[in-house]
């Protein structure tokens, strides 16, 4: 079992590829051959100072620390008691440090049946895999806290990012709803692609100021994190949210406290259910999904230094085999 890990919980320590033995998954586990990791925000900062590596350090298993949360692969053997799924399934899904698990960033996991769900045979790995969090983070912001109904108006602040651009989707071709979009102008014709009913430059002037002339909203999703708590509650209607994606700063967190307490914050963490209905969306052709670059897994720090950039225009990924390529849109 090959893991791409730091060796122990040093912050400065790079992660560099381990060798371990792979055991047999014990009962109530499923033992996947991992084909493709999405890379996510999340995967760095639990690196990093802050509440996210606290946790993972008091939480998680102990070293080598293995990040990432996001996969997509083929069941290779399955635990006692496990019923749902059988050696050979194709699955997509997410790790978890909450339940002692080792992180993605690695050609083997091992997870429970309910953090897996199937893949749709039209979907590749390489699609599924850059869906879990990304996906259910966008899922959550716009159709259950954001509760968007069809003809009202949702803003999405850095619709050009991973789940930016997913929010965008989900609220305007599934949810029917009236997208307002910001992003920088090099990316406003993807965006435009995408749906959106209206682009906003935030290059051009303060973009809430702009956006308050397209609103009152439903919900706003701040996907960037650096806009004002206030302002975003400021262009709210009635009964509206605003939507924090990974506010996982004590700043953002401290919006929650500020009423009309219509703040939100959401980091999605998959689950069967909900991922099965952002796959499903995706492959119907309703939302879709652009991969920015794929790396090969031994490449991870340096697919870290680009999300560390915060101008990442899609989703980037970690290729277990770097000589796996798509093939008739399936691995």
């Amino acid at each position: 079992m090959q893991l791409m890990a730091q060796r122990s919980w040093k912050a400065e320590e790079p992660l560099a590829l381990v060798e371990l033995p792979t055991p047999e998954p014990r009962r109530g586990e499923l033992r996947i051959a991992v084909r493709a990791i999405g890379v996510n925000p999340v995967d760095w900062k639990l690196r990093e100072s802050g509440p996210l590596r606290m946790a993972a350090r008091l939480l998680g298993p102990p070293p080598p620390v293995v990040v990432g949360v996001d996969f997509a692969g083929v069941v290779d053997a399955v635990g006692p008691g496990v019923a749902d799924f059988q050696v050979g399934d194709r699955v997509a899904g997410g790790t978890s440090f909450a339940r002692r698990q080792r992180g993605s960033y690695a050609d083997t996991v091992f997870v429970r049946p309910d953090q897996v769900c199937a893949l749709p045979a039209q979907l590749a790995f390489d699609v599924a895999g850059a869906l879990p969090v990304a996906g259910v983070t966008a899922w959550i912001s716009v159709v259950e806290l954001g509760r968007l109904e069809a003809g009202r108006k949702a803003l999405i602040l850095g619709a050009s990012g991973g789940v930016g651009q997913l929010a965008l989707q989900i609220a305007k071709h599934v949810q029917r709803a009236h997208v307002v979009a910001v992003c920088s102008g090099r990316n406003a014709a993807l965006v435009s692609g995408l749906g959106a009913d209206v682009v906003l430059d935030y290059g051009e002037r303060d973009a809430l100021e702009q956006a308050k002339a397209h609103g009152p909203y439903r919900v706003v999703v701040d996907c960037v994190g650096s806009y004002s708590g206030p302002g975003c509650r400021a262009l709210l209607s009635r009964g509206g949210r605003h939507v924090m994606v990974s506010g996982d700063s004590i700043g953002a967190i401290a919006q929650l406290l500020v009423p009309p307490f219509s703040t939100r914050a959401v980091l999605g963490q998959p689950d069967r259910k909900r991922l099965a209905r952002v796959l499903e969306v995706v492959a119907e052709g309703r939302v879709r999904v652009n991969i920015a670059r794929r790396f090969p897994l031994a490449d991870a720090e340096q697919a870290h230094q680009l999300s560390r950039t915060g101008r990442v225009t899609g989703k980037l990924l970690l290729l277990p085999e770097p000589s796996m390529t798509p093939a008739s849109g399936r691995w």
